[in-house]
């Protein structure tokens, strides 16, 4: 739908162009938490499409680790240096990549925020998942379990991450107002399948009595099913975790996870490119956008429509 759109719009704006005053295509950097996992594979698939939709230059980057704001920082610089024209950003830390991008708007950048939020006056649009009501999201799946009381446990990743405590705070107001709910234990690790599941592990060692999990991104997903599998704890413990590649989505099969809140990363890379050309031509965007979040379970993974969201652009192209 939104390369649809996207087609219209070219079409439609005969005024709008794709290269600066020199001849030369627009740039625009993308700088995102981290590039290796299949949800940033797919923020850059979508990114690309547009890119190639706009006839635009983007960059794409991110530091190793997704608690790296120094380096981000860095590559936000570099991206200014190099004479790129936008930025769109996933903040790694809410506040301590804000200067950074403060002086890339003051250099005339035009900033767009995809999945994660910075704490700058420069930024024009903000795009990606309503975290608030993803956490909610994840609290009624919680709650959908048959346990007749619950002792959760809450692995979530940077305290500085804007979307992890986003995400926190709304599956906290609905999971509170629970009379099942006996107590919430809360641990913040780093954001590796390794160090989750150890944290994981160490929650469960400690706290015993804890028989659901809520985990809020792709490598604490992993980290949490892979611990609940070492312990044998399938059948006696419920979680919900977030986003999807391939592992995670056989765990759901084998009932180490019992439902995934599935974003739509692709739409976030393509909408924040297709909204940083859009500032660079002198078009209005809108302030928010809500990308859409899905809930899926084992009863609805194999519809058609949770297949599609399951599995990343790339992938259902070769399948096709």
């Amino acid at each position: 739908m939104a390369v649809l759109a996207a087609v219209i719009l070219l079409i439609s704006s005969g005024c709008a162009s794709s290269q600066t005053a020199t001849g030369k295509k627009h740039s625009i950097a993308l700088v995102t938490k981290s590039t290796t996992s299949a949800f940033w594979h797919s923020v850059k698939a979508g990114a690309g499409a547009a890119a190639a939709e706009y006839n635009l230059d983007f960059t794409f980057e991110g530091p190793e680790k997704e608690e790296d704001y120094e380096t981000q920082n860095r590559m936000i610089r570099e991206a200014v240096e190099r004479g790129a024209e936008a930025l769109v950003i996933s903040a790694v830390d809410y506040n301590a990549n804000a200067e950074a991008v403060d002086q890339a708007a003051k250099k005339g950048l035009q900033i767009v925020v995809i999945d994660s939020d910075v704490n700058s006056s420069g930024v024009v649009s903000r795009i990606g998942t309503n975290n608030d009501a993803a956490g909610e999201m994840a609290a009624r799946a919680l709650l959908d379990g048959e346990e007749e009381v619950l002792h959760v446990g809450i692995v979530n990743y940077d305290v500085n991450s804007a979307n992890g405590q986003q995400r926190e705070e709304g599956f906290r107001r609905v999971i509170q107002e629970s009379p099942r709910v006996a107590d919430i234990t809360t641990i913040n690790v780093i954001s590796t399948t390794e160090d989750a599941r150890i944290g994981t592990e160490k929650l469960l060692k400690e706290h015993p009595e804890i028989n659901a999990i809520v985990t809020f991104n792709e490598w604490t997903s992993l980290g949490v099913g892979w611990a609940i599998r070492g312990q044998g704890l399938a059948d006696a413990t419920r979680v919900v975790a977030f986003d999807s590649n391939v592992v995670n989505v056989g765990m759901l099969e084998t009932g180490e996870v019992d439902a995934l809140i599935v974003q739509n990363p692709y739409a976030m890379g393509y909408l924040g490119v297709e909204a940083a050309y859009r500032l660079l031509n002198g078009q209005k965007v809108t302030a928010v956008t809500d990308t859409d979040t899905v809930v899926v379970t084992r009863e609805n993974m194999y519809d058609e429509a949770c297949q599609r969201i399951l599995f990343t652009f790339e992938a259902i192209n070769e399948q096709i």
